[in-house]
Order: C-alpha cells, then sequence, then structure tokens
C-alpha cells in the first residue's frame, strides 16, 4: 500500500505533535504555518493528565520539557495593598498535580520542543507562510486537492488535518459554515504578553491579584528578565454578552486594543497600573476570547480536526493536554487500522469523546469563585482562599477543579504498535 499523505495546518502545540505521531504511524508528513517561522513566544501553559503520559512515550521529551520550565515555584494571592493572602504551590508528584503543574513551561518553548522532535525526519516537511487557498474532494478515492495561497505546489491529500485553533479556516472549508460555527462562548477574555520591568524583584513566586468585575491579573518572573503578565476577564455565562466590545477592540489593532484593556483594568489594586502603563510598550502582547469549541463530530470525510480546532476547552487548564492526546490518538488508530482510513478516523472519535468531555467540564461555581464579581465576592472568597491554605486541605478541594487535577493513569491511553 502507497504512504499515507498528511497535510497538518498549524505548527503550535497539535500541529508538530501529529506531524511526529503521524510520521512514526508511516505517514508521508507536510506542515504548513501561516507566520513566516516558527512562533516562540506566547503565555505559560501546562501539561498534565494524559499529556504527561503522551510525553513520556517520546524518548527525551521529558527531559527536554523540564529543562525549559518556567521554574514557578507557586502563586501567592494578595490583597489590594500587596499583602498575601494564600499561596498554592505544586504538589511535587508530576503524576497527580495540584492547580500549580509541574510542567509549567512557554508556549513558544513547547512548540520548539515539539519542533525540534520533529523537524529532522525525513517523512516530514515545515512551510513556514503558506496557507491553504482552496480544497477540493476527489470523487474517485476521496482524497482531497489542496491548492496554497504562496507557491507551495498544489497536491493531492489523503487526510487534512487542521491544527489551526479555535477559529480554524480549514475547519470551515472542510466543514461548511463560518469560524463561529461550533463555538461555545465561555463570556470571558484573557491577555498575555512580557515587560521589561520586574515588579517582583525576582521572585520564583507569581503574585496575582483579583479585581470587582471578574478582573484577574498575574505576574511571575521571566527567564529571560522581566515579568510575564496574564490577565483574564471572567464574567458569568448565564449574563448578556460581556465579550462584544472585548471584539470590536480587537478588530481594530493592538494599539486599540491594549487601550481598551487598560481601560478595563482601571482602578485595580496592587501594581496593576504600573503593569498597564507597560503593557503599552509590550512587543509581544497577544489577547484572545475564551472559547470552547464543540463540532458533532471531530473529522468530516478527509478533514480531521486536533487540538484547539476541534475541542478548545476554555478555561479549565487542559487545551495543551487535549492537544498532544488528540495527536497521539489520531495517529495511533490511524496505524492501528492500516488501509482502513475511515475506521481509524471512527477509532479517533470514539476514543477521544470521553477524555474531551471530561476535559471541557467547567466544574459549578469555579469561575465564580475565581473571579468574583462583586467587592463583597473577593472578601468572601479571600478569606475561604485563606482559610483553605492555611489549612493545606487544598489537595483534596483541587479534585473539584475538574479533568486538569486528575491523575496521568485516569483514562488508560492504549499502548499503539508504531512502525517507524
Amino acid at each position: 500500500m502507497s504512504q499515507l499523505r498528511v497535510l497538518v495546518v498549524g505548527a503550535s502545540i497539535a500541529g508538530p505533535m501529529a506531524a511526529y505521531w503521524l510520521a512514526r504511524a508511516g505517514a508521508r508528513v507536510t506542515v504548513i504555518e501561516r507566520f513566516p517561522s516558527l512562533r516562540t513566544n506566547g503565555q505559560a501553559i501546562d501539561i498534565r493528565t494524559t499529556g504527561v503520559s503522551v510525553m513520556r512515550k517520546i524518548p527525551g521529551m521529558e527531559a527536554a520539557v523540564r529543562a525549559k520550565t518556567t521554574e514557578l515555584e507557586g502563586m501567592s494571592f494578595v490583597r489590594d495593598d500587596g499583602r498575601p493572602y494564600g499561596t498554592i504551590r505544586a504538589t511535587g508528584n508530576p503524576d497527580q498535580q495540584s492547580l500549580l503543574s509541574e510542567y509549567e513551561i512557554f508556549r513558544g518553548d513547547l512548540a520548539k520542543v515539539l519542533f525540534d522532535l520533529s523537524k529532522d525526519n525525513e517523512n516530514v516537511q515545515y512551510v513556514f507562510d503558506e496557507q491553504i487557498a482552496s480544497m477540493q474532494r476527489n470523487e474517485n478515492d476521496g482524497s482531497i486537492k489542496v491548492e496554497f495561497v504562496n507557491g507551495l505546489t498544489a497536491a493531492d491529500y489523503d487526510l487534512v488535518v487542521a491544527c489551526d485553533g479555535a477559529t480554524s479556516k480549514t475547519r470551515v472549508m472542510g466543514y461548511g459554515g463560518s469560524v463561529r460555527d461550533y463555538i461555545d462562548p465561555v463570556n470571558s477574555w484573557a491577555a498575555y504578553f512580557s515587560i521589561e520591568q520586574d515588579l517582583i524583584k525576582g521572585s520564583k513566586m507569581g503574585h496575582a491579584i483579583s479585581g470587582v468585575g471578574g478582573r484577574f491579573l498575574a505576574v511571575s518572573s521571566d527567564p529571560a528578565g522581566g515579568n510575564r503578565v496574564t490577565l483574564m476577564s471572567i464574567h458569568p455565562r448565564d449574563k448578556r454578552d460581556t465579550t462584544l466590545p472585548f471584539r470590536e477592540a480587537m478588530k481594530q489593532g493592538d494599539e486599540a486594543l491594549k487601550r481598551f484593556v487598560a481601560q478595563h483594568y482601571k482602578g485595580l489594586g496592587w501594581k496593576a497600573q504600573e503593569v498597564m502603563a507597560a503593557m503599552m510598550g509590550s512587543r509581544d502582547f497577544y489577547a484572545n476570547e475564551m472559547v470552547q469549541v464543540k463540532p458533532p463530530s471531530l473529522y468530516k470525510e478527509r478533514v480531521v480536526l486536533v487540538g484547539d480546532a476541534g475541542y478548545a476547552p476554555g478555561p479549565t487548564g487542559t487545551g495543551t493536554t487535549l492537544a498532544m492526546t488528540g495527536a497521539y490518538v489520531l495517529a495511533g488508530e490511524i496505524g492501528k487500522h492500516k488501509g482502513d482510513l475511515a475506521t481509524g478516523l471512527k477509532g479517533y472519535e470514539e476514543r477521544m469523546r470521553p477524555i474531551i468531555d471530561d476535559m471541557q467540564k467547567i466544574p459549578p461555581m469555579v469561575l465564580t469563585f475565581c473571579a468574583p464579581q462583586t467587592a463583597w465576592g473577593i472578601w468572601l472568597r479571600n478569606n475561604i482562599f485563606a482559610f483553605i491554605a492555611w489549612t493545606n486541605v487544598l489537595e483534596y478541594a483541587q479534585k473539584f477543579f475538574g479533568g486538569a487535577a486528575g491523575g496521568t493513569d485516569k483514562y488508560g491511553l492504549p499502548d499503539y504498535d508504531w512502525v517507524a
């Protein structure tokens, strides 16, 4: 049988991970990325549960990740005047993590680790500064003819793997509709950026503060110098769409969006206003709406979804884990059913669906607890959290925070046979 021809769209986390495993399943893989080079910036992300299991199946990956972890020792939650009221730390056990992961790594660093694992494979080709112009199904054998925007030669592929994010254009081409189809908003948005100032004076403990209206700000050390900042604006899902002004500002470009964010965080205590002033000069500012993606199926004919394109989890902290797990299971099922792509895709759907459903669950009251909307709510949350931290019952309490805090063996990932 001829070698399976696969086109992977996107070279962030899901794309290189899919390329690695599909090549090991015997496929010939082309990865295209719309940016001119690998993106090496981005926020801190976590590898958890099944993601840890998948990582350990790749020789050298765990050591490479550990060499690039953020070195964050914990997160200290502070009041408006900077006084801490509670701290969380990692458990020290990567097989049963807390809200703070043993494998916290910046997105760009993980993308580089995954790229390096696959870039020298003779069955993997990376093409940057390229996008799909059109896709057309071949009625004779079901393959897809793909034409490209920037000069890559048109070619036929047996499978197109969409790894291009929650608003995947590849998903639109394969499924029809618009980029907002299958998106389930969670009425929240987030922003990430680095600043040159070191507002926490070299501390390996991150600092976080909450403000009325569901505002959250966290500052942590950047190994390269300065600080990394995470902002989240979280609102109840049963209220009106509060992300509309944010999305309107997004359309106007980064500078307008920065001004919107600064205005939104006006009046927040601790060092929030220093952060906002530094944000205006940040060169790696990135912000987006937080959403969940829930299509009726993970594949349609020869187009299959991996990572956020198929199952963005929103604020559950499991996006990286799902992307890594989905790539592994997709390639494993295709290899298991070699010569029967339809059955392999069906196996992928059946294996992933219960994992996705579990990791997309937003536990009741968690967002309310993490981002109170009122001053009274913040006071109550702070005192409850201070008690939880003081009594060391957080290890028990974290069990109610969904799939992100599960053990590595929770889902029983299968071991597959690989040809390479």
